[in-house]
């Protein structure tokens, strides 16, 4: 894309969803913390219905690095993979208080030592609880929009990554995650998407080889 159709690409994304925001609920850095690590092959949906009983029990740092193994494992069961979930949320409230002085770090380098934060999760975190925004968070939505448009080919979503921060300026970073979950839960389904009422279609590769 030429530096035109991005702006515009960018500006009929946020015209077509207004309200593309975080889908996770959560009030203090670690929430979103534990909340990005539940939401791994599972619906931020599920996620949002299961913290509220989780963040109830666990109101500090503290109480997540304390609460017994079993009591965590019941509470987030029903977002799947919950053993290793539960591992990593409790070494992780450990390494943040050992490690951080109880303070979740705002930067890519340190939160990559946290148990259970990859890449893609650093950047969430960064973006929405400290409003830093110096990568994309490629997800499954994010991956899928990037291939079917034509923004990158790679499968690889560090990769993507990489391919997406050569397009887009820094201005835009912090809402192209958001944009492109949007879109791929509303219009471009993995399945069966809605090309015909795409509004960036004309931009699309996937659409013009239909």
């Amino acid at each position: 894309m030429k530096k035109k159709d991005i702006d515009n690409f960018v500006k009929i994304l946020k015209e077509t969803y207004p309200d593309a925001t975080c889908s996770l609920d959560f009030k203090t850095p670690f929430q979103i913390v534990v909340a990005v690590m539940l939401s791994a092959q599972c619906t931020d949906e599920r996620v949002n219905k299961t913290t509220p009983t989780l963040f109830e029990r666990c109101k500090t740092i503290q109480d997540f690095a304390d609460i017994d193994i079993k009591e965590l494992e019941d509470i987030i069961h029903p977002c799947g993979f919950y053993k290793n979930k539960a591992k990593n949320i409790k070494l992780c409230a450990k390494q943040v208080i050992d490690k951080f002085n109880g303070f979740v770090p705002q930067n890519m380098e340190d939160l990559l030592t946290l148990a259970g934060v990859g890449r893609k999760s650093a950047n969430v975190i960064l973006l929405e609880a400290f409003g830093i925004a110096n990568g994309i968070a490629v997800d499954t939505h994010a991956k899928r929009v990037s291939n079917r448009v034509g923004l990158s080919h790679e499968k690889d979503p560090e990769k993507i990554e990489q391919d997406l921060l050569k397009i887009f300026p820094k201005k835009y970073l912090k809402d192209i995650n958001h944009l492109f979950v949007w879109h791929g839960r509303k219009t471009c389904d993995s399945r069966k998407p809605n090309c015909e009422q795409c509004t960036v279609k004309e931009y699309c590769e996937y659409f013009s080889k239909k």
